[in-house]
């Protein structure tokens, strides 16, 4: 992946997650406002990912997104909203990011083995 692959992927990243938080503050408080911006958000990041299917492929670039999505949006879910998961849900987690990180890593790692 080049440096700049790498980037529009952080980029992408955090307009996602800036359009989950403007989602839950709709969800807290609704109005109209909150609502475009998070489909403006979300419209911005599916842009994004538009470019990084063209550079890596479409597996590629959604399972990387995904995986790095799940962390950051629970990461922020947990630390700065409070929010808590159950044991069953920590482990439905930890098995999505683990089932992810295999489908992206898998044709490399097949390679080597």
């Amino acid at each position: 992946m080049s440096f700049w692959g790498l980037a529009q992927l952080v980029i992408s990243t955090v307009i996602f997650l800036l359009a989950a938080i403007a989602a839950k503050q709709w969800g807290l408080a609704p109005s109209l406002g909150k609502i475009v911006l998070t489909l403006a958000l979300y419209t911005a990041g599916n842009l994004m990912m538009l470019r990084l299917v063209r550079e890596f492929g479409m597996s590629v670039s959604f399972s990387l997104s995904a995986v790095i999505q799940l962390v950051a949006v629970n990461a922020v879910a947990l630390v700065f909203f409070g929010e808590r998961v159950n044991a069953l849900q920590a482990t439905g987690i930890v098995l999505a990011i683990g089932a992810v990180a295999l489908i992206t890593l898998g044709p490399y790692l097949q390679g080597r083995l």
